[in-house]
């Protein structure tokens, strides 16, 4: 068992060098607090796996909230002269910000995750179709759920 335990610390030790001198390679002043607009305008190849997974994110938290808000709307418009259910609505809208905030950013970070692993740059139009693909299956599983309990 003793022997074992000095070949891990080696393992270990070339593996975080070899990362590192892969992230100094592409060394860029990424900041996470970049705009939305950096985003939306998609300039730059992404490279580092904290701005793959912050384009990701922003992009699906960006549809997510276009497509609950549609809904909002829609059910505010629809039961406006109920005295209880005209809330409804805001409880759309906070449950559409919160399954982005818990299950966009786990997912983002898988894919990020992935390309990052295989040394893949990832265009920015990419990240877009990435996000606006999470945010369109999670509005296919919510209508397969709602099908399911009628």
């Amino acid at each position: 068992m003793s022997q074992i335990v000095p070949h891990c610390v080696l393992l270990l030790s070339l593996y975080s060098v070899d990362v590192g001198a892969t992230d100094e390679i592409y060394a860029r002043d990424f900041q996470p607090g970049d705009s939305i607009f950096t985003v939306l305008a998609g300039k730059y190849s992404l490279k580092f796996f904290a701005e793959m997974w912050y384009n990701i994110f922003l992009w699906e938290l960006f549809a997510s909230f276009i497509i609950h808000a549609i809904a909002g709307l829609i059910a505010f418009v629809a039961l406006r002269k109920h005295n209880l259910m005209r809330w409804y609505s805001a409880v759309i809208m906070v449950v559409g910000l919160l399954s982005s905030l818990t299950t966009g950013v786990i997912t983002s970070a898988a894919i990020a995750g992935v390309y990052r692993a295989s040394n893949i740059e990832l265009a920015p139009i990419y990240a877009m179709v990435w996000g606006v693909g999470q945010a369109a299956c999670k509005v296919g599983l919510s209508f397969n759920k709602i099908l399911a309990s009628l």
